[in-house]
C-alpha cells in the first residue's frame, strides 16, 4: 500500500512541458522542454527575418542572443532563407561543392542541378540491346 502511495506522490511532483506534455525534472526552470524552446526560438527568428528587410546572421544572433553557428545551421538545413539576393552578405555559408556563397541550403542552384542530373544518370544503365522494351522489377530471361 505504501508503494502505491509513493507513486502517487511522484506523479504529483512531475513537471510537464506546457506545449508537448513531456515530463520535465522537478528542478527544471522553464515551462517548455528544450525541444519546444528551440522550436519557439526558431519561429521567433523566422518572424524576425520576415519582418526585417536587410537582416544578416549577425543581427539575428545579437537580437536573440544565440551563436551565429546556430543561424548558419538553420540556413544549411534549409529551414530559413534571407530575402532577396543576400548571399553576398552572409559570411561563412558557401556551397559545399564549389564554394560559391549561398543564402539557402548546402548547394548553389548550379551544383544542385548537376547533382540531380548525376542521380538521374545513375538510375539509367546503358541497355545491352537498344530498342528492347524493359519492365521494372523483371529480370531478363536467358
Amino acid at each position: 500500500m505504501e508503494l502505491i502511495h509513493d507513486r502517487k506522490r511522484y506523479k504529483e511532483e512531475v513537471k510537464t512541458c506546457t506545449r508537448c506534455g513531456r515530463d520535465l525534472h522537478e528542478t527544471y526552470p522553464h515551462e517548455l522542454c528544450p525541444i519546444c524552446m528551440e522550436l519557439e526560438l526558431f519561429n521567433q527568428v523566422k518572424d524576425y527575418i520576415r519582418s526585417n528587410e536587410d537582416v544578416r546572421e549577425q543581427d539575428v544572433a545579437e537580437k536573440f542572443n544565440i551563436p551565429i553557428r546556430k543561424v548558419r545551421e538553420w540556413i544549411r538545413e534549409g529551414r530559413i532563407q534571407y530575402k532577396g539576393d543576400t548571399a553576398d552578405k552572409i559570411s561563412g555559408v558557401v556551397c559545399r561543392s564549389c564554394g560559391k556563397p549561398i543564402a539557402f541550403g548546402n548547394l548553389c542552384p548550379m551544383c544542385h542541378s548537376l547533382q540531380q542530373l548525376q542521380v538521374v544518370r545513375s538510375f539509367k544503365k546503358p541497355s545491352e540491346t537498344a530498342g528492347e522494351m524493359h519492365f521494372i522489377g523483371k529480370e531478363k530471361e536467358k
